[in-house]
């Protein structure tokens, strides 16, 4: 499995920004194969994670040409700047305190 983690310094995020947003996020899962996406800004700082299966899934979605435009708008009016790490996930795992709760009683 792999994460592209993009972090970005908004600039300006207007009504075309979100509605690209969730173009791309419907893209990404329904034609891309993206198993998971989550989106957070704190301060001034954009951060989204998504997971994938493939490095050859994570370059078809980089290169798809919706994508392709939304990275030009990104650089000419939403960011002031971005940044992309692609690193493949080595371990992974989930704990739940439902499980722990079930265990002790």
């Amino acid at each position: 499995m792999y994460a592209v983690i993009f972090r970005a310094e908004p600039d300006l995020l207007d009504d075309d920004y979100y509605d690209t947003v969730k173009l791309l996020r419907e893209l990404a899962f329904n034609e891309y194969r993206c198993r998971e996406f989550v989106a957070v800004t704190e301060g001034g700082t954009e951060i989204a994670v998504s997971y994938w299966d493939s490095e050859e899934d994570i370059r078809a979605w980089r290169e798809a040409s919706e994508h392709r435009v939304a990275q030009r708008q990104g650089l000419m009016k939403w960011y002031k700047s971005f940044r992309v790490d692609v690193v493949e996930v080595k371990r992974s795992y989930t704990r739940e305190r439902r499980a722990l709760e079930a265990r002790e009683t």
